[in-house]
């Protein structure tokens, strides 16, 4: 039975609308839930879902067109229902004449040629198992290719295991720490880290998590294909000796470690971040190029568990991923348990006992039998000739717009293919959006709000712009920062080390930066990306009541001293 739909009110002191856009055309089908169109509000435009499934019938007012609530503004309902009434109705109540428009005709469309799947899905790490999952949730026949254990780089072989492994060094600082916390009769002096136990929890957890990924795979009756996925063309991918077409294909292909253009000794040990997660011993020494998040994960992980570590970086640590004033806390941090950190240098070579570096002007060497290659990942297309199917790539990566989709219409682009944000919850992300649009959806990726993590002791957690950032694009904004020494969650843990930085625009004191160097820090970073996907200020956040005694108080006492002064420090 056809429906009016109208201009709804969506506040206490909204007395009208304005259409921003409409989704669907007269004529076109959706679904319940389904965006039909978004309205402007006084702080963002907001989507209409349908609440039920139909055909936009008809409709009353243009994109940009303002109405007072309440007003009729559409009709949805069946192919067959009558309107010529409710037309009539709604135009008396708009004030406009009667409309000599027919009713709308829906013809049934050409069946089109069938392929075997809707979507497929190169590539099954948490972009791609996460877009199968949804796309196969919302009704369509979903194929998705993997070569290797689903998960992907970031279950299997980073995310995952990287944190087993920091887990591990933290519980051993615990225990030798333990008779702070009032813990007598025990002998510490021995404690120290067991590789091969180590390695059996991290496969372990691995296996569990993998299965569950299977499980729910199977459940939502993804097919899957197990080999290296190679596109043909736009439609058609091949699987050992297998084809299989479908109307969608969204590329999941990950990256790869990126390798340092210098003169390297074939004698000299060398890792990348898959053989430290192999390791089943302590290495003597090791020196880490890079300093980017990968480094210094395992750089303080080696330090931690009494491996001697060097970190040499071209520019400085975590440049790219903190606020300044955060990497400079860290960096100070990691001298302090004996990492010896060597920022703005140069490496020349690695010998077969040394890595030689320029700095300040001059050459020095660092003595070692192991360098750990941490200078970051490179997009990986193989299997995906994108020069032929006409995809555009930007220095290596595949080209996407907000959408995630490529240069080719039916063609998307998720994860660290994309070289946006190598981030698995960014690749997930991006998954359900490109799902979402390909399921005739609007939706798109919101890339300024992307919380980054960092998982060492005390933990690193960021969103939206730095203070050097912020300055930049909105001159003279406000700042806040709060110390953990004057947090009491803090010093009952027992680490106060840290603080949080906000940073605040000038004009309404919206929240544009959030930065954590903390305990807990990387599970309290979602309040802040909540808040600014929310388009919160500094005022709301402040006034907003938060549990004592916890860490995270240090947020409403950061949004004080960003707008006036906090309560607990002077």
């Amino acid at each position: 039975m056809a429906e009016i739909i109208i201009m709804p009110k969506l506040g206490f002191n909204m007395s009208e609308g304005k259409l921003v856009n409409w989704y669907k055309k007269e004529g076109e089908s959706m679904t319940k839930g389904e965006a039909l169109f978004s309205i402007e509000t006084d702080k963002t435009n907001i989507d209409i879902n349908a609440t039920s499934d139909g055909i936009l019938l008809k409709t009353f007012i243009d994109e940009g067109d303002v109405v007072p609530v309440t007003l009729p503004i559409a009709i949805v309902g069946a192919a067959n229902d009558s309107i010529e009434a409710m037309v009539a109705d709604a135009l008396a109540q708009l004030g406009m004449e009667d409309d000599p428009s027919p009713a709308i005709t829906i013809e049934e469309a050409p069946a089109a040629t069938q392929r075997d799947f809707d979507i497929i899905i190169v590539g099954g790490g948490p972009g791609g198992y996460v877009a199968a999952i949804k796309a196969a949730q919302m009704g369509k026949r979903t194929a998705l290719i993997e070569k290797g254990k689903v998960g992907g780089v970031c279950l299997n072989k980073g995310c995952i295991p990287t944190k087993t492994f920091l887990r591990s060094a933290e519980a051993l600082k615990e225990v030798r720490e333990s008779e702070s916390f009032g813990i007598i009769g025990v002998d510490t002096s021995g404690a120290a880290l067991d590789m091969g136990i180590l390695q059996k929890r991290k496969q372990k957890i691995v296996s569990q998590l993998v299965g569950g990924i299977e499980g729910l795979l199977r459940g939502n009756k993804v097919i899957r294909f197990q080999g290296e996925g190679i596109v043909i063309d736009k439609n058609t991918v091949a699987v050992g000796d297998k084809k299989i077409t479908g109307e969608y294909l969204i590329i999941a292909t990950g990256s790869e470690a990126e390798y340092m253009p210098i003169p390297m000794d074939p004698a000299m040990k060398l890792f990348i971040s898959d053989d430290i997660l192999n390791l089943d011993y302590i290495p003597k020494d090791m020196v880490v190029l890079g300093g980017g998040v990968i480094a210094i994960e395992f750089a303080y992980f080696l330090a931690s568990v009494g491996c001697k570590v060097s970190v040499i970086v071209r520019s400085r640590i975590l440049r790219t991923a903190t606020d300044e004033e955060i990497a400079v806390q860290v960096a100070k941090h990691l001298r302090d348990i004996g990492v010896d950190v060597y920022e703005a240098a140069q490496v020349k070579e690695v010998t077969k006992d040394s890595v030689t570096f320029e700095k300040d002007g001059k050459l020095q060497e660092v003595k070692t039998g192991n360098v750990l290659l941490a200078t970051g990942r490179t997009p990986s297309t193989v299997g995906v000739p994108c020069e032929e199917l006409g995809i555009k790539l930007n220095k290596g990566a595949i080209v996407t717009d907000d959408t995630c989709k490529t240069s080719v219409d039916n063609i998307y682009a998720i994860g660290d293919v994309n070289g946006k944000w190598m981030l698995a919850h960014a690749a997930s992300m991006e998954g359900l959006v490109a799902v979402e649009n390909i399921c005739g959806h609007h939706s798109v990726m919101d890339y300024d709000k992307v919380p980054g993590c960092i998982y060492i002791q005390p933990e690193i957690a960021s969103v939206g712009l730095t203070e050097r950032e912020a300055r930049e694009k909105y001159g003279d904004v406000k700042v806040g920062k709060f110390p953990l020494i004057a947090n009491g969650k803090a010093k009952v843990a027992g680490d106060d080390r840290g603080l949080i930085k906000v940073i605040v625009e000038p004009k309404y004191n919206e929240v544009v930066g959030v930065h954590l160097y903390c305990i807990h820090a990387t599970d309290m970073i979602a309040e802040a990306v909540v808040a600014m996907k929310l388009e919160s200020t500094a005022e709301e956040i402040a006034m907003s009541i938060h549990p004592h005694p916890t860490v995270s108080e240090i947020y409403h006492e950061a949004f004080h001293a960003a707008v006036d002064k906090a309560i607990h420090f002077m």
